[in-house]
């Protein structure tokens, strides 16, 4: 997933950004509304995490800016208040959820599985695809119930190609899921390479992933 992360409370930030960079995401960190516009201006985002309260504004705003781009990314927001009427106001704003300072990252990290399986319109925890199981919460995933061991790098490019099972990704698609701004001296051929690791590690799992060549690459269940 990429990630926008919006927090000006820099140990909340490193703690947050820390926790998804160790399952494979990609978080660009920002902790002002001007970088936050910035980077939404040249990326999209699967997911923002937005902190209300900003030196230079309001995380509402990012979320507004968002909305009316018509942009289907996931919104978090986070509050050191526990006012009512804020709250609503979020949501009413069209964000998908909202935590109160200080909170869980583990429960930070459930309610964005929560909405990720729910904009995917499945109601399981687990990601089956022909014999392959994958374990959103756990990072864990199974072929035909044996285990599978996969780096986190894997493990992210994994679940990109099966939120996109069935369609055919661009590399520079999942090379924008995969690596933040701050890795700037990753190229795209990584993604050649992380993806000549996962095929390797899935083959007699019951799917396999097709190169097409100026196209991208295709997860399908393999005969």
């Amino acid at each position: 997933m990429r990630i926008l992360l919006v927090e000006d409370a820099e140990d909340v930030a490193e703690a947050v950004a820390i926790s998804f960079a160790r399952r494979g995401d990609a978080v660009d960190r920002a902790a002002t509304r001007a970088e936050a516009e910035a980077f939404v201006s040249a990326q999209d985002y699967d997911l923002a995490i937005l902190d209300i309260e900003l030196p230079d504004g309001l995380g509402t705003d990012i979320l507004r800016r968002l909305r009316m781009a018509r942009k289907e990314t996931l919104v978090v927001m986070l509050t050191a208040r526990s006012e009512v009427d804020e709250r609503i106001a979020a949501l009413d704003g069209g964000a998908d959820d909202y935590l109160t300072k200080p909170f869980d990252l583990r429960e930070l990290q459930a309610r964005i599985r929560s909405l990720a399986r729910r904009s995917q319109g499945s109601a399981s925890p687990a990601i089956r695809f022909g014999g392959l199981e994958f374990d959103p919460a756990r990072q864990t995933v199974t072929a035909h119930g044996a285990p599978v061991a996969l780096t986190r790098r894997e493990l992210a490019l994994l679940e990109i190609m099966l939120a996109h099972r069935g369609w055919v990704v661009p590399k520079d698609r999942i090379f924008e899921r995969m690596f933040s701004f701050a890795e700037e001296e990753v190229g795209v051929n990584a993604v050649e390479l992380y993806m000549t690791r996962l095929r390797r590690k899935l083959e007699g799992s019951g799917v396999a992933i097709k190169t097409l060549r100026g196209l991208g690459y295709q997860l399908v269940e393999a005969p």
